[in-house]
């Protein structure tokens, strides 16, 4: 098991050989939001930075924590643990910030995800991943691409590309500004 203080420095990009590496190595950031373990796929992460320095954006729905300046560029920093359902995260010293690159319409754009802290990245390999689980998880299904045991502890690989999906945010921003008409625009 390779520890992330072995992979990155805060505010730093991956090194070129773990951002590199191809799918069929199955590398994943682990790390936990709500007392849960959850890992995304290394190819989607572009880096991770300590918590601060963000910019609130007034009117914003609640899982939209505000923008950060990432070298000139506005990212949008997203509370996870909001965007899972869950009440909005409480900010400690291990907060950090996880920059990850979606698709949406054949371009990328890069969205900074809160988590309550990073634990590693780890090659887990196939024979360790199973199938999402059908029922009895607080998360949608969709939002599941696996569940993979690691030192005896279930850790949900998330499919990142629905969790941000920015049709699903646009759709979640309507109903956090006013739940009525979106439910009114949603049944016609």
């Amino acid at each position: 098991m390779t520890t992330l203080a072995q992979n990155t420095n805060a505010g730093h990009a991956l090194p070129a050989a773990v951002a590199a590496s191809s799918q069929e190595s199955r590398q994943y950031l682990t790390f936990t939001v709500g007392g849960e373990f959850f890992a995304i796929g290394i190819l989607h992460i572009k880096e991770i930075i300590e918590y601060g320095q963000l910019t609130e954006v007034p009117r914003m729905p609640a899982f939209i924590r505000g923008v950060i300046n990432l070298r000139g560029a506005v990212v949008p920093v997203l509370d996870l643990q909001a965007c899972l359902g869950k009440a909005a995260s409480e900010i400690t010293r291990r907060s950090c910030i996880v920059i990850v690159e979606v698709d949406h319409e054949s371009e990328q754009h890069d969205i900074g995800v809160l988590v309550d802290g990073v634990s590693a990245v780890l090659d887990i390999p196939a024979t360790d991943i199973e199938p999402p689980p059908n029922f009895g998880t607080r998360i949608r299904a969709d939002y599941i691409t696996g569940m993979a045991k690691v030192d005896g502890k279930f850790v949900i690989l998330l499919n990142i590309g629905a969790v941000l999906s920015l049709d699903d945010l646009a759709t979640l921003a309507i109903m956090d500004a006013d739940p009525e008409s979106a439910l009114l625009e949603s049944a016609a």
